[in-house]
């Protein structure tokens, strides 16, 4: 199946919760509202035409240009895009999903946005989504075990965050 008629599938199913991202990208992509975003990917993995088995991993990009001059002209909003890329083994298709955040919660500094988990779905999430708590400060909520999986626990931030300021010391040891 063709990424314009899996498109069509989930609109047909979920309305305006899935969005047209760009079908022509090397990697083609559909937006998904982060509320949906379990529904969603419970249908994409158990709708016998589409069986996306498989997720490969989960990651987050922060689009923020620290630079005033640059952000001026920057061509976005700063957000958080968090990108799913999953297959379909037994049927030979691929699609990515890309869920927008705020940088922020309620644009509140410091509270972590929040999506709904999908290690529920595929196990594989489990890790993924602890990396990307990790490191670029996103909580998934109804995770069975979220907590930091690279950085000790008591670190500080999330160090793939563009803002991130990198500590001089980390427990009487110099970072830098």
């Amino acid at each position: 199946m063709d990424i314009e008629a899996i498109f069509r599938r989930l609109e047909e199913r979920f309305g305006g919760a899935v969005r047209l991202g760009n079908l022509q990208a090397i990697d083609p992509w559909i937006e998904v509202a982060r509320e949906k975003l379990s529904e969603v990917c419970r249908f994409l993995r158990d709708d016998p035409e589409l069986r996306f088995e498989m997720l490969h991993c989960i990651t987050a990009v922060d689009y923020l240009e620290t630079d005033p001059k640059k952000a001026a002209k920057a061509p976005f909003q700063p957000h958080l895009e968090l990108v799913y890329h999953l297959s379909s083994l037994s049927k030979r298709h691929r699609l990515v999903l890309k869920v927008m955040l705020p940088r922020w919660e309620d644009d509140v500094e410091g509270r972590l946005p929040r999506v709904p988990t999908v290690s529920n779905i595929w196990s594989a999430a489990e890790w993924h989504e602890r990396e990307v708590y990790d490191l670029s400060g996103v909580e998934f909520v109804g995770h069975p075990d979220l907590r930091r999986i690279l950085c000790p626990e008591d670190w500080v931030g999330h160090p793939l965050r563009k803002d991130y300021q990198m500590p001089k010391e980390y427990h009487g040891i110099r970072v830098r």
